[in-house]
């Protein structure tokens, strides 16, 4: 039961994370400034999109800026808290095996 309920955990933490990064790619300003202040490259993320430190890092950035956080939940359909409890996830554990914003 504890494992079917990481999982869909985990696939709804990775679910909003996907849709994080997808929406601050979007914008050219929010863009750069995800990517200057973790330090990925565009070619890092290409492969490594679903990968838990750039989903933590993408939602990390998100915790960062409250208008920013509330614009995506909007934008999405969320619940602010449901923004936060999926980088609770990848803050925690989440199976990441290198910090957040390290490439």
């Amino acid at each position: 039961m504890k494992e079917s309920v990481n999982k869909a955990l985990r696939e709804t933490a990775e679910t909003i994370g996907l849709e994080a990064l997808t929406f601050l790619l979007a914008e050219p300003r929010q863009r750069d400034r995800f990517l200057a202040e973790t330090g990925f490259e565009p070619a890092d993320l290409v492969g490594n999109a679903d990968a838990a430190h750039v989903l933590g890092a993408v939602l990390s950035r998100l915790m960062e800026d409250e208008a920013l956080l509330l614009s995506f939940a909007a934008n999405q359909g969320l619940a602010p808290k449901d923004v936060m409890k999926a980088h609770e996830f990848f803050a925690t554990d989440g199976g990441r095996t290198r910090p957040l914003g390290s490439a």
